[in-house]
């Protein structure tokens, strides 16, 4: 059977490969990832140890002629700023950040479709502005492209994390973007049993919290703010790469583990965690949720499968998976 090759930039630790692996899995397709690039060492180790081969480093010194060919991109591209747009010029406009490498690797590549995905608030990023430079640009690549802003929450994922995805697909295909997938898995499926101490805040801190907080939930994740408010729910806030190491504290007295924060992000059990706390915590921190690209990933997955002679061994969906085209292919 032909292989769905797809490519994974800005890869970090791998949630978007997680998510096309499982996603292919349960269609009988078999994927397969011809090029990654993430300039993280750490992710990097991460990556190779998990998936048997190691991500290229800096993605601004790739000839995009020497990727192999795809059918379909992935990039969480990090949040740089945009200082150079202003004119709206497109490609001319982003010349200088990070996106503009994806963009010439689409230009040069053409695959079928692509994913991307990046912080909620690229929506509102210079009124505006920034978001439809992105969009022209991909649009002035030849595809049809949309955006949502879309909960980890909503896909079976007990952390509230908001991510902006981008779908883009050269046919005009009536694309849309996956139902919310409810309830979420409890905290319980979550928490491990037996936790180091290591992980527990001190007395100080655990005293000053349940001063300050009186939960309504018998589980709960404590999240403290900048303004130091403190909340609770069954579902932790946002995981943060760069955030204080007590502001998300289970019940009020602990760390969440290495484990459950990946967990959190949708990351299966058997994915080897091979770096100390710190690290950990910043990759997860800095991962895309599996659970709910994998969701987005499924809606495409009839599209960009038309073409490989795959479609008879894909599941049949509910109407809500259905992709069908706006004209005969």
């Amino acid at each position: 059977m032909e292989r769905l090759k797809f490519i994974d930039l800005f890869c970090g630790i791998g949630g978007f490969r997680v998510a096309m692996d499982e996603a292919c899995r349960e269609n009988d397709l078999i994927p397969e990832c011809v090029f990654s690039s993430d300039i993280d060492k750490y992710c990097q180790d991460s990556y190779e140890i998990n998936f048997g081969h190691r991500p290229f480093g800096d993605i601004t010194q790739v000839d995009p002629k020497t990727i192999p060919d795809h059918d379909i991109l992935f990039a969480g591209f990090p949040c740089q700023p945009f200082s150079i747009i202003g004119q709206r010029k497109g490609f001319e406009d982003t010349r200088g950040t990070l996106f503009f490498h994806i963009a010439n690797i689409l230009n040069e590549k053409k695959p079928k479709a692509f994913i991307l995905e990046n912080v909620k608030q690229l929506v509102g990023h210079d009124g505006g502005n920034t978001l439809k430079v992105i969009i022209k640009t991909l649009q002035d690549l030849g595809y049809h492209v949309q955006y949502a802003v879309l909960n980890a929450l909503d896909y079976g994922l007990p952390q509230k994390r908001e991510r902006v995805i981008i779908v883009g697909h050269k046919e005009p295909i009536l694309f849309s973007y996956p139902s919310p997938i409810r309830p979420f898995k409890p905290l319980s499926e979550i928490l491990e049993q037996r936790v180091d101490k290591k992980h527990y805040a001190s007395e100080y801190i655990r005293e000053k919290r349940k001063a300050a907080h009186t939960s309504a939930y018998q589980l709960s994740i404590w999240h403290e703010n900048k303004s130091g408010n403190i909340c609770s729910y069954p579902y932790s806030c946002a995981l943060r790469a760069g955030a204080s190491y007590n502001y998300l504290l289970v019940n009020g007295e602990r760390r969440l583990t290495p484990r459950e924060m990946f967990r959190l992000q949708g990351f299966p059990d058997t994915y080897k965690i091979i770096n100390n706390d710190t690290q950990a915590r910043k990759q997860a921190g800095n991962a895309v949720p599996v659970n709910l690209v994998k969701a987005v990933i499924l809606k495409l997955l009839p599209y960009v499968a038309t073409t490989l002679d795959m479609t008879s061994v894909l599941r049949d969906y509910d109407v809500d998976y259905e992709v069908k085209f706006s004209r005969p292919l």
